[in-house]
Parts: structure tokens; sequence; C-alpha cells
């Protein structure tokens, strides 16, 4: 590990799959907790006495919204976490201070930026998102308290992903789990004993993720660390923001389409299905989105290693971690559709005991994760070319399955599959984006092939 004065050095010499491991182990428990963080708020949302299916409704409903708030917060905060991967294989700290700043400025302002804009049109925007009068009070209450957090909520998540790349993923994932566990204790106290219902739910979240801020805050003031807050504080260098934006350029339209795409969904669920069926999409959504999770853990233990080697032109390690991280987000997908083929039931019982939510639930889990594990791959091929700043292709294969591919289906084949028609968009999408992601990986490798380790990267192309 690195040591609190120095540069992590070991991600240029350290074998890959122990690094890997050093890595992305932390960070997968941390995004696995992450993932719990929602799925206790929808398992308490789904049991509130007599309203807990509409209420999953409702939060499925915001889902959009927060998608698209996550965005901004990707733009700023992975780009900046991957630019300081790169600078600090280069031995670059001063710049890499520099960075740090400019995540705490640009958060601050994203974040109060939309939190304003998202408040003046809350109403709005959630009838757009497919609120219906039924669903729209419980997405009210727990949006307006979660934007009212949104602050603290982009800098958490933007300082966690910059201690990790920093060389510190076991404290990252840490700050992670106590969020976690932190919610899952104050949630029934909010929802049940004060008797707040959603809002509560809401107000436990950023409840837990100031308390983690106030720690990354004091992590990043700490001198003896070889990353540290340089003055003044608050600092916008307009190179240095752009140079970290176009990195986070990928994942913030990766993020962005999930936002539009969840927006068609709800619609075309609710124009075929109804309220009961967007709330089956937010309980698959949770669901999937668990394993999702597991994989961007993955995806962020590679980002420093790939990014780190790839600066210090050692390309043969480079391509081993593309691989062994390929392997494992491949095993991770392949269980996520042996829980959806096999074991919807139960997985679905956690959210709802409506046997009517439930019955809807199962049967889109079991079709929309039938090609599921063809999703690994697609996002570690995405994040790579990120972590290399090739940032066009990673933009390209962001947007690939989430719109490219999946919105035509959406809107074709419901026309003749009814309600079936918008669950079968998601398989047939994934296989598509795999192929496509199986034809640029090869690409590349192609190319890294006949570079020798220590050779000018531009020979990878402009966008690199």
């Amino acid at each position: 590990m690195a040591t609190a004065g120095a540069a992590p050095n070991e991600l240029g010499t350290e074998k890959i799959g122990t690094l890997l491991k050093m890595y992305a182990v932390p960070a997968i428990i941390a995004m696995t907790a992450s993932s719990l963080y929602n799925m206790v708020d929808s398992i308490y949302i789904g049991h509130l006495p007599d309203v807990g299916s509409l209420a999953i409704s409702g939060l499925a409903v915001t889902f959009p919204l927060m998608n698209l708030s996550a965005a901004l917060g990707t733009l700023v905060g992975v780009g900046a976490a991957t630019l300081i991967s790169i600078l600090l294989g280069q031995k670059n700290t001063e710049k890499a201070t520099k960075v740090l700043s400019n995540v705490v400025s640009l958060n601050t302002i994203f974040g109060t930026v939309f939190t304003i804009i998202a408040l003046l049109f809350l109403n709005p925007i959630l009838r757009f998102f497919g609120a219906s009068d039924a669903t729209l009070p419980f997405a009210h209450s727990y949006m307006t308290v979660i934007l009212l957090g949104n602050v603290f909520t982009h800098l958490y998540f933007g300082l966690n992903g910059i201690i990790r790349a920093a060389g510190h993923p076991k404290t990252a994932m840490g700050l992670t789990i106590f969020t976690v566990t932190s919610n899952a204790i104050l949630d029934p106290l909010f929802i049940f004993v004060f008797k707040l219902g959603i809002q509560g739910a809401a107000i436990a979240t950023i409840l837990c993720q100031m308390m983690a801020l106030t720690y990354s805050l004091r992590f990043f003031m700490d001198k003896r660390n070889f990353l540290h807050f340089g003055k003044p504080f608050f600092q916008l260098d307009w190179n240095i923001a752009k140079s970290s934006l176009a990195i986070g350029l990928g994942p913030f339209l990766m993020n962005s389409a999930a936002c539009l795409v969840s927006l068609f969904i709800n619609q075309q669920l609710g124009k075929w299905g109804g309220d009961l069926s967007i709330g089956a999409y937010g309980i698959v959504n949770r669901l999937s989105f668990l394993f999702i999770m597991i994989n961007m853990g993955l995806n962020q233990g590679m980002q420093p290693i790939a990014g780190y080697n790839f600066g210090a032109r050692q390309y043969s390690r480079v391509k081993k971690v593309l691989v062994l991280t390929a392997i494992w987000a491949t095993a991770v997908t392949l269980a996520g559709f042996i829980l959806s083929e096999v074991f919807p039931d139960a997985a679905v019982s956690l959210f709802t005991n409506d046997p009517q939510l439930h019955g809807l639930a199962v049967r889109g889990l079991r079709i929309a994760n039938i090609a599921f594990p063809c999703v690994g791959l697609g996002m570690v091929a995405a994040n790579f070319f990120q972590c290399l700043g090739m940032v066009r292709k990673s933009v390209f294969l962001s947007l690939s399955r989430q719109l490219i591919f999946l919105l035509p289906l959406l809107y074709t084949l419901p026309l003749a599959l009814g309600e079936k028609g918008v669950w079968m968009s998601f398989p047939i999408s994934d296989a598509v984006a795999f192929i496509v992601s199986l034809i640029m990986i090869i690409a590349l490798f192609r190319k890294i092939n006949k570079l020798g380790d220590g050779d000018d990267p531009s020979a990878l192309g402009s966008a690199a």
C-alpha cells in the first residue's frame, strides 16, 4: 500500500493480479455497499403499511433525476481521479494537488446550480419522468430532501474516488461501508419510529453522506498525506478543469444516458403496464444494479493501475490489467444472470409482499437479464478507454448500449409485444454492445502490441 508521504509506486512494480486484488477488492466492497445503500431504502420503503407498492413506484420515478445528478458528479470526480492517477504515474504531485482543489470548487458549483434548477421545477420534472397522481407525492417528498443535500453528495463521492486513486482504497472502502451501515440503522428510525415515511429514508441518506464527507475533508487537510489541499482551499484552474472534465465526459454521458433511458423506460412501462410496472422496473433495476456496482468497483480498481502504467509507458502491464479485469467482470455478470433466472422469486420477495407487483418484477427480471453476462466486458471496455484518456472511444461505448442500441428497441418492440417488448429491449442491446466492445478492444490490442515499454503513446492514435 502507499504510505502517507509517498506516491503509490507499487502500481508500476507489483504483480497485476496482486494490485487488482489490492485496489479492486476494497472498491468492490465499497460499491457493493453503495448498492446495498440504495437497496436498503427500497426494501424499507416497499414495506410501508398500505402504500408500499406505490411508494416503490414513486421511488422508481426518481431514478432518472438521481442518475442525472450522479452524472454531474462523475463528470467532475471520475475525470479528476483518472487525471490524478496519470499525474502520479508521471511523478507530478504538484499538479495533482491542483486537480484535487478543482474537484471541491467544481462540485460545489455544479451541485448548487443543479439543486436550484431541480427544486424550482421538481413537480413538472417528476411528471415528465413518469409520476402519476398516485406516485407524485412519494417521489416529491424523497427528491426534495435528496436535492437539498445534493452538494454534500457530490463532494463526498468526488473526494472518495480521489482517496482511492491516491493509493488509499481501504480508506475509501471504509467510508462507503460506514455510510451503508449508518444508513441501515437510521432508515428504520426515521421511516417508522419518527413516522417520516419515504422522506425519512432520504434524510437518513443525506445525514450519512454528510458524516462521510466530513472525514474526507479532514483526510485531505492532513499535510502528512502526499496528496492534500493546497492554498487556497477553493481554486479553479480552467486548464485543469477542461482536462479532467474531458476525461470525465465518458462516464458523464453514460450516466446521462442512464437518466434518459430510465425516463423512456418509465414512460413506456407506464404506457403499456401502469404504475406497478414502473415499480417492477424499480425492483429489477435495484437487483441488477448490485452486480453493475460490483463491476464498477472492479473498474475503479483497474483505473489507478491502468492510468499509472499508461502514464509510465508500461504497456505490457496495461494489457494485463485489462484482460484480468474483463475476466472478473464477466464472472460477476454471470452470477447476476444465475440469480435472475434461477432465484428471482426469493430476490424480489425482499422488496415487496404485494402479489401483483411481485409477479411483474419476477417476469421482468428474467427477461431483462437473459444476456446479462455480456454486460461485463462492455463496462470494462468503456472504462479502459477512459483510463487511457481516449475520450471519444470511451464516450461511444458508454452511449452505445444505453442509447444507440437500447432506445430504438424501447419504442419498436412494444408495438408488437406490448409490455414484454420493453423488457426484451435490454438483452438485445446488451448482446449487440458486447460485440462492438469486443471489436474495439481487439483493435486497440493490435496497436498496443506494436509498442514496447517506454515508447511514445501517440502511436495509439490522436484520441490518446
